[in-house]
């Protein structure tokens, strides 16, 4: 507050006609972590982001009045049921379906298919009898109604849709829906953001709307977020911290087969996976998806093991290919694609210490066939055994698969849901089934295992 004379007794004046105005402050924000600076700088002093200040204006925050809170026991608290979306794989990521009030963050690259799935989705529930508003802050509604005619949702049920980018103007239809889409959250302005769309202090404010206005009508919501060209969320990371769900859409445009994922998730796991494939008609739930990351057609071939991978509570059959070839540099590469670099450094080292198959001269290239990511450390000894299998020339029993960790002494450790993931290769036609020698002797039958306790026993099972 600025002060321009005084009165009689010696106290300053307000200046104006004596009305306290709210004083608005001009900040930089750092797009990526949300640091604030009174002055700009080239980079970010609390993440180390280079040109990620941005200026910014805040207003100050009105006095909140005092109001009384009484609290309510736990047991008093009644459980909301969950709204399916009516897409299966959509649903197992999210946990079963919306939880009312919540706010779900969908993240994914341009043209991976996000404003798509959640078309898909609220025509479902549409369909289903259940009123949806689907807001589009870069679309106008006959763009919106061109893309739902294309994948053959272009009428019947309660689809409300709206074309706006001023977010408040789109909050007032959100009440009494069963869920609400905002498409996208850099596209959409608030009176009091500051800035221009997609600016950190836009997108927050008018996240921040949107979590407001569920969480009182508890009506789920769902924003669709831009990525940066590292693959994170546009936008400063607060924003993830305030929602309750994030979500990831990914895939390769020259694949037609979408991986959804969660990262974050208040009411379920966030191990589970959502398979889809892009069809002419939109995107096509998969129920098979262990058939997509493995081949079984051709002879054996050198390098390629067959490991059984869980992703959450579901069981994977992923093909996991090497490739070793001689080096004119004296720093052989090592290439990873689906399998983590260091998870790859960490298997050769085991692999020449333990085994004497050392790569020190070769270039080494990994690879999981399908595009799929993998995490679960028990694909460790498909990993070992693909690289093995390369080094040596020696091609794999093309109906075995490989089930555990392999630990720095070279060992074979139990996995987790053994049971689970043997029950998902006998389906699958597999014959035998590698698995760590301390496992349990209470398997699935139809398929025979090989119990080896290290990594030197599973290469001369294999030879």
């Amino acid at each position: 507050m600025r002060y321009d004379k005084q009165r009689k007794d010696g106290r300053p004046t307000a200046a104006g006609n004596g009305v306290s105005m709210a004083r608005k402050e001009q900040l930089f924000m750092c797009g990526e972590c949300g640091f604030q600076s009174p002055t700009w700088s080239g980079r970010c002093p609390s993440c180390g982001e280079w040109g990620s200040l941005v200026e910014v204006t805040l207003s100050a925050a009105p006095a909140r009045r005092d109001k009384k809170v009484e609290p309510l026991l736990i047991s008093e608290v009644a459980l909301p049921e969950r709204r399916p979306s009516g897409i299966a794989e959509f649903d197992r990521v999210l946990g079963g379906g919306f939880v009312p009030g919540t706010v779900t963050l969908l993240g994914g690259e341009p043209g991976v298919g996000k404003s798509t799935l959640l078309l898909q989705a609220c025509a479902e529930m549409a369909a289903a009898g259940r009123k949806v508003l689907y807001v589009s802050g870069e679309e106008s509604l006959s763009q919106v109604a061109i893309r739902a005619k294309r994948i053959g949702r272009g009428g019947g049920g309660d689809l409300g849709m709206i074309s706006s980018t001023a977010i408040e103007d789109s909050l007032g239809p959100v009440e009494g829906c069963s869920v609400a889409v905002f498409d996208s959250v850099q596209s959409f302005t608030a009176e009091d953001g500051g800035g221009f769309p997609g600016t950190p202090s836009q997108v927050r404010a008018v996240a921040q709307k949107i979590i407001e206005r569920s969480k009182a009508s508890a009506v789920p919501s769902v924003i669709i977020g831009h990525i940066t060209k590292q693959g994170s969320i546009a936008g400063p990371k607060l924003l993830e911290h305030m929602v309750d769900v994030v979500l990831m859409f990914t895939g390769d445009r020259s694949s037609p087969y979408r991986l959804l994922r969660s990262y974050k998730n208040r009411f379920g796991s966030t191990d589970e996976l959502g398979v889809f494939e892009m069809k002419d008609r939109g995107l096509v739930p998969v129920q098979d998806p262990s058939r997509l990351f493995w081949s079984s057609a051709g002879d054996p071939v050198s390098g390629v093991a067959m490991g059984v991978i869980m992703e959450g509570s579901r069981p994977f059959v992923a093909e996991v290919q090497a490739l070793v070839a001689p080096t004119p540099f004296p720093y052989p590469k090592r290439t990873a694609r689906g399998i983590g670099a260091g998870r790859l450094q960490l298997m050769l080292a085991v692999l020449d210490r333990r085994c004497g198959i050392s790569t020190g001269s070769l270039d080494v290239f990994v690879n999981v066939a399908g595009g799929l990511s993998v995490k679960d450390p028990h694909a460790d000894l498909a990993l070992c055994l693909a690289v093995a299998s390369a080094a040596l020339d020696l091609p794999l029993p093309s109906d075995c698969c490989f089930v555990g960790e392999v630990g720095l002494a070279g060992e074979v450790r139990p996995a987790v849901r053994t049971p689970l993931r043997v029950r998902e290769a006998a389906r699958l036609g597999f014959e035998k089934v590698m698995i760590s020698a301390f496992e349990s002797d209470e398997m699935p039958p139809g398929v025979a295992l090989l119990r080896v306790r290290n990594l030197k026993e599973a290469l001369k099972v294999m030879r």
